[in-house]
Formats: C-alpha cells, sequence, structure tokens
C-alpha cells in the first residue's frame, strides 16, 4: 500500500490490524531490540512477527526517532544535500527536459527529484559521494541505450555519470524520449 502521508505513524493502523496487536505492544517489542543493528531490527520484525519490509522500516525507525520519511520538500533542499557540483549538474540535466518538455512536473519522490509527464514517471536522479545517478524509469530503456553509455556506469536501474558530466543532451532526451514511449 502507498502512503501520500510520509509519517511512520500513516503506516500504524495497518499494522495494528495486520498484525493483532496495539501500537503500545510493538513499542514494547523495540524496546527490548532497542541495542540491535538497524538490519537486525528488522529482520526480527520479518522473522518472528511475518512483517512486511515497509512495515518493519517503520517501526524501527520511528522506534529509532526517525518521524517521517520525507526529508526533502522540494529540489532546492535535495541540492543542499549535495556537493554544489552535483546539484549544478543534476539542474542541468532536469533543465534539458523541461526545455524540451515543459509539462514535465518536478517532483520529490523517494527523497530524490523526478520528473513526471502525465503522471508518469519519466527521469530521476540521485547521489552518492562518487557519482550522480540517474534514471529513467525503466531498465528496458537503460538496456537498449547501454552501447551509447560505455564511457559510463550502466546498471540494470540506473545510470552512473561523473559528479561533473558535461550533460549530453541528445543522450538525455533520447532516454526520456523511450520511456515515454513505453508509458503510452
Amino acid at each position: 500500500m502507498a502512503y501520500k502521508d510520509a509519517s511512520r505513524e500513516a503506516h500504524f493502523p495497518a499494522i495494528e490490524r495486520r498484525y493483532g496487536e496495539k501500537m503500545a505492544y510493538w513499542f514494547k517489542v523495540m524496546a527490548k531490540l532497542s541495542d540491535a543493528k538497524y538490519a537486525e531490527q528488522i529482520a526480527h520484525l520479518r522473522e518472528n512477527f511475518g512483517f512486511s519490509q515497509a512495515h518493519a522500516n517503520a517501526l524501527v525507525m520511528h522506534s529509532r526517532g526517525s518521524k517521517s520519511a520525507k526529508r526533502f520538500e522540494t529540489q532546492t533542499a535535495f541540492n543542499k544535500s549535495v556537493t554544489s557540483e552535483q546539484a549544478r549538474t543534476i539542474r542541468a540535466i532536469f533543465k534539458v527536459i523541461i526545455n524540451k518538455y515543459p509539462q514535465a512536473e518536478l517532483v520529490i519522490a523517494w527523497n530524490q527529484p523526478m520528473l513526471r509527464i502525465n503522471g508518469q514517471y519519466v527521469f530521476g536522479a540521485s547521489a552518492s559521494s562518487k557519482r550522480i545517478l540517474i534514471s529513467p524509469w525503466s531498465a528496458n530503456v537503460i538496456a537498449d541505450f547501454a552501447p551509447r553509455m560505455s564511457d559510463l556506469v550502466v546498471l540494470k536501474k540506473t545510470i552512473g555519470i561523473p559528479n561533473d558530466w558535461k550533460v549530453d543532451s541528445k543522450l538525455i532526451l533520447s532516454l526520456v524520449k523511450a520511456r515515454l514511449a513505453e508509458v503510452k
């Protein structure tokens, strides 16, 4: 189930219904696991109580003090979390797409900037310390274009680009065009 409310508490009614105990019970379970690592806490809930990953994550993260999964409201806020070089590159990529597709809507989803056209995700970006990851939201599109991207880090669902990448407008627009053809 997708939750529009990014708060961890949004999962609590479903957790109570699905696993048959009030949240007070689950908070006591988590108190006993307070010294365990994140992965151990998740595994405990999944293995011993049949929790889904989403419900386990909501409970564990709430217990660790994270009240919301939402970290960024805007691309500007996201840009403050990455290096200035990465922010410049990501802005340049999105500018290329928005200039060609002015109907594209910039949203923050999964705490990363994404572009949607007609309600469909068509492009997204994220960043790690070593590179920027971009994606046209399609493993098929990435596979089709892999030969054109031999100088990049091509994975199944993402494409790694250097932080200071000189934006290849033709490649970016071709990826978006192929993604749009898929969702029509």
